[in-house]
């Protein structure tokens, strides 16, 4: 068994939206580290852009593009660059996502906020899935990973639409899974537990990571590069058999807001 060529992706042409920072910029750095040509997705350009220069200053190959995930044209024109600057994607990582953080009072929120939020975690991803397939397939080559989230699976309060979010995102993958396998392309999800990002530090205290820290077996939050742990072992070739699952990365624990 060749170890090296398990985790190698070289020649792999790899896309990830919400990369400008946290858990997107450290899958795309991992990934770059990997050997894939990275094309870092983001809702602001000059974040992208830091990212990107950053890899290239490490020896990797990468470019940068702002992309909206609301707009369909943005998507479009997403995928439509990466063919046109390296010929073709193999690795598609939907990170981009909002919500969350406890904040959905369900007696105020509307269905506007509804909308929303399952147009970035779910509608975005679904048609991302859908552009990119026809390349993988072409290529020989392909896997979708999305980041969900602990959330998915946890009861938490006022947390129902970014969960139930999430949630839908699971499914999908399990099903896209099925239709995409004959294509000879991989669909897995990495759930997070409470990692250390910004989003989670605008809600994180003192008390609420005692809570959290109680029911974590391996005593401490998550950092941005144990998710992409687990984003580089789902694009290499080393899980080659691995389709339509949802590894938690969680420290072994659950880890809620209340």
């Amino acid at each position: 068994m060749d170890e090296n060529y398990l985790f190698n992706l070289t020649g792999k042409v790899a896309v990830v939206t919400g990369g400008g920072d946290g858990i997107g910029k450290a899958s795309c750095e991992i990934l770059a580290a990997a050997g894939a040509s990275v094309v870092v997705s983001d809702i602001s350009l000059g974040k992208a852009q830091n990212v990107a220069d950053g890899i290239v200053n490490a020896g990797g190959i990468s470019v940068a593009i702002g992309c909206n995930v609301l707009e369909s044209d943005d998507l479009t024109h997403l995928i439509d660059f990466t063919v046109e600057k390296f010929g073709t994607v193999n690795i598609l990582v939907n990170n981009a996502g909002i919500g969350g953080g406890g904040r959905e009072n369900p007696f105020d929120i509307d269905r506007s906020y509804v909308e929303r939020i399952y147009a970035v975690n779910v509608f975005a991803p679904w048609q991302l899935c859908k552009l990119v397939a026809p390349h993988m397939h072409k290529s020989g080559y392909g896997s979708i990973i999305n980041i969900t989230s602990m959330s998915s699976i946890n009861n938490s309060p006022a947390m129902a639409i970014y969960g139930s979010s999430k949630a839908a995102l699971n499914h999908l993958a399990s099903n896209l899974a099925f239709d995409y396998g004959p294509m000879g392309i991989r669909v897995n999800n990495v759930g997070p537990g409470a990692t250390r990002t910004h989003a989670l530090a605008t809600v994180l205290t003192p008390e609420i990571e005692a809570k959290m820290l109680a029911h974590t077996p391996i005593h401490r939050l998550g950092e941005v590069s144990d998710i992409a742990g687990a984003v580089l072992y789902f694009a290499a070739p080393i899980s080659s058999w691995v389709s339509g699952q949802t590894l938690m990365v969680n420290g072994g624990g659950v880890q809620t807001l209340d």
